[in-house]
């Protein structure tokens, strides 16, 4: 937790920006994994943490900004929790070291929200993104599930503040960020062929908790890098694969980072390997040269396909015009997802509050296979915390569809590609921070040339 002065400030921050209203905040409660009291790891929502810093569950809490009142719903330890949690300071106590005079029984939200009703007050809340949460919302305000949107006016005063990382959500992030490439360093160092996937993982997983970390999001570690979000771990390493690891970190403040590597089984890449990854390694390096305030970042991601389109032509992959060939998303065959995304207390930052919000001002997003899937395309500013992933793939059953729609035929070469079908795939991924005159990585460096990469194998 910060200082107590930080919540306040935030929470003074919001009234002033919003003016007039009611703002809901819905904590998350504890979820069962396969029975009501073997729970899945506590996760407080992200926004609660933002402005109220209680990482516990069964609260709920409003800004009422025409009352000027602030206040925490939620009930203290009975002695059967304290039998079975142990001892903790009061409800009453966290909630003064956040800034909150005002705690009620949880039970009482209905009966205040009901009131604030009458009185005609506006009620504002977040996109529910929980089953208990729309279920509280259809409680409490009598809202249908497949009617609660959200407040437009709540999604962009929040998002006003959260994209703009303070100083010290930057040193959190990047305590988060040296811990993300530790667990890369140690794959790279561990992996061999004939281990098993799950092997690397329970090495990265190690070094995620020795520093009293928990992971970001599940772990991507696999030889079907082809996949995008693979988060099967038992197929065994063999000579010849390449293994492509998406890991993160999350400190105990809730901070995240967010890396990628892709590392060769034997202690070498292969020829072919080592062309692609070059390709790969330039789409990355030239986007970190991009880097500075004002430039929308869906023009980085537009230089990013352009050098890989190039390279690919350089092997006979593609041809034709690169300019014409990521217009028309001829790309997006080896590269079908973005450049990047926010992050910050949640590894995509505020997503759940909407990318069309978050990456786009409200603006609409293209419906392209491929750049449909870049999560942020607005002028980078100074404090937006972002990921530079560019990704090259083979994935056999898109080239089968494409190449049988006769898809993109003056750019494609599928004799060609055809060759590549057990190639896998590459993503290599930093963490940036957007400064006044250009940008910054986060955390430790970890290895992104072929060289510095074959050096710890």
């Amino acid at each position: 937790m910060f200082a107590k002065e930080t919540y306040m400030q935030r929470r003074a921050l919001l009234k002033k920006n919003l003016g007039s209203g009611v703002l809901l905040f819905l904590g998350n409660d504890e979820c069962g994994l396969n029975y009501e009291d073997n729970t899945f790891r506590y996760r407080q929502d992200s926004t609660f943490l933002y402005y109220f810093g209680l990482s516990c569950a069964g609260l709920s809490a409003i800004i009422d900004i025409d009352e000027d009142k602030e206040i925490i719903f939620g009930d203290e330890l009975s002695i059967d929790a304290i039998v079975w949690m142990g001892s903790q300071p009061t409800l009453h106590e966290k909630c003064e070291r956040v800034g909150v005079k005002n705690l009620m029984p949880s039970a009482e939200i209905t009966s205040y929200l009901h009131k604030c009703v009458q009185k005609g007050k506006a009620i504002h809340y977040l996109p529910p993104y929980r089953a208990e949460h729309k279920l509280k919302l259809m409680d409490w305000l009598g809202i249908p599930p497949t009617r609660q949107e959200g407040s437009v006016p709540f999604i962009r005063a929040v998002i006003a503040q959260r994209n703009y990382k303070s100083a010290e959500e930057i040193v959190e992030i990047e305590k988060a960020c040296d811990v993300t490439a530790d667990m890369h360093i140690t794959a790279m160092k561990v992996l061999r062929p004939g281990m098993y996937e799950y092997e690397v993982v329970a090495e990265m997983n190690r070094v995620a908790e020795s520093n009293n970390c928990q992971l970001s999001f599940a772990t991507i570690a696999t030889i079907n890098g082809q996949t995008l979000h693979n988060h099967y771990h038992g197929n065994k390493v063999k000579p010849g694969d390449l293994f492509l690891i998406d890991a993160g970190a999350e400190v105990e403040s809730g901070y995240a980072g967010d890396m990628s590597s892709t590392i060769p089984a034997d202690k070498k890449f292969t020829a072919r390997q080592r062309e692609v990854y070059e390709i790969q390694n330039a789409m990355h390096l030239e986007s970190v040269k991009a880097l500075r305030p004002g430039i929308p970042y869906m023009d980085v991601y537009e230089l990013s396909a352009r050098v890989m389109v190039d390279g690919m032509k350089a092997l006979g992959l593609m041809k034709g015009n690169t300019e014409d060939a990521v217009r028309e998303g001829a790309h997006a065959l080896f590269y079908p997802h973005g450049l990047g995304h926010m992050m910050g207390l949640d590894v995509h930052d505020m997503e759940n509050l909407g990318e069309i919000w978050v990456g786009y001002n409200g603006q609409p997003k293209s419906t392209q296979f491929g750049r449909k899937s870049q999560r942020l395309a607005i002028p980078l500013e100074p404090g937006f915390v972002h990921t530079v992933e560019p990704g090259i793939y083979f994935i056999p059953e898109l080239i089968d569809m494409w190449k049988g729609e006769k898809k993109f035929t003056d750019f494609i070469n599928y004799d060609v590609v055809e060759t590549y079908k057990d190639f896998g795939g590459i993503r290599n991924e930093e963490d940036y921070l957007i400064t006044e005159t250009g940008a910054r990585r986060l955390g430790k460096k970890i290895p992104l040339t072929p060289e510095e990469v074959e050096a710890l194998r």
